[in-house]
């Protein structure tokens, strides 16, 4: 397995706080986004490396296993098992003597290489059991779709996986999906699948958290005297009353009608609505004639 060390990763030092890692992940994780680098392998896989740096170092508990075992440090817990379970087993030897065994510092690489599927047994002669390696994916949706729950059928070295994306999902968000890993070695567990979702950018609407902002063009002639609008919103054509005199550049909210909430059944951000007076163009004579009666009314 390639070792990648996280620290290089994200450009910070072992002793880095918690503020320098999200600090360092913001800023890289912006500069590789696929919105930005679009088609582009390496930057690619240097922003699933910043995601998969920040997933361990951010959190204290993973970033003290990696400190202590490397790359090894998911199977930190299968080794610190392992090594209490021979410093707490007494065997007997042939002249009834008793002795404990326990691990030598140069036990350490020879217990981890078993991960490869070697044949490395405890001294209880059972094979040792290893957890599988975690995947990690990257998934690509459009608003429409990440704006509700559905199925999606993705593939993994050679299985297919059919999995339920729950509507409302952000924008670089991880979901695990436990047990779809690479398989263990002994019989071992399987390790987990991480799935990284990037949202594409939506022509109609600008996203905030869970508030949808959109341009609606008005007509001069409805925003002078009020009415109504029709807009396209993701769930279909809504009707929206314009009071009289609405000026250009007015923005209306449109309350429960932004993205849905992550795993909030029936709940949603709100919709603001900007609208664009549009100005008449080719008029007729009678129209200029009744523009100029107007002008000379305001005046």
């Amino acid at each position: 397995m390639e070792f990648i060390d996280y620290y290089n990763v994200l450009g910070i030092n072992k002793s880095a706080t918690e503020k320098e890692i999200k600090e360092a992940y913001r800023k890289l994780a912006r500069k590789y986004h696929p919105d930005l680098n679009p088609n582009d392998k390496e930057a690619n896989k240097k922003f699933q490396q910043v995601n998969e740096a920040n997933e361990v170092l951010s959190d204290p508990e993973k970033r003290k296993k990696y400190d202590q075992y490397g790359k090894d440090w998911k199977h930190a817990e299968e080794f610190e098992k392992a090594r209490q379970s021979r410093q707490q087993r007494t065997y007997s030897g042939g002249g009834g003597e008793s002795f404990t065994g326990g691990f030598n510092d140069g036990d350490f690489s020879d217990f981890f290489q078993s991960m490869f599927g070697g044949e490395r047994r405890g001294w209880s002669g059972s094979k040792v059991k290893f957890r599988g390696e975690d995947y990690h994916a990257e998934l690509q949706l459009t608003l429409a779709d990440a704006a509700q729950t559905h199925k999606q059928t993705i593939s993994v070295g050679e299985k297919k996986i059919r999995i339920t994306i729950p509507a409302g999902i952000e924008n670089g968000q991880t979901i695990k999906i436990k047990g779809h890993g690479a398989p263990g070695v002994n019989g071992g567990p399987h390790g987990d699948l991480y799935i990284t979702f990037t949202i594409l950018p939506d022509p109609r609407f600008r996203r905030e958290g869970n508030d949808l902002h959109i341009n609606a063009d008005l007509d001069l002639y409805t925003a002078v005297l009020g009415g109504e609008v029709t807009i396209d919103i993701l769930g279909g054509p809504v009707k929206v009353t314009v009071k009289p005199e609405t000026q250009n550049g007015t923005k209306v909210r449109l309350k429960g009608k932004g993205f849905p909430r992550y795993k909030q059944e029936g709940e949603y951000g709100d919709l603001y609505v900007t609208y664009a007076i549009t100005i008449p163009s080719n008029l007729s004579e009678k129209e200029r004639s009744l523009f100029t009666e107007l002008s000379r009314l305001r005046s």
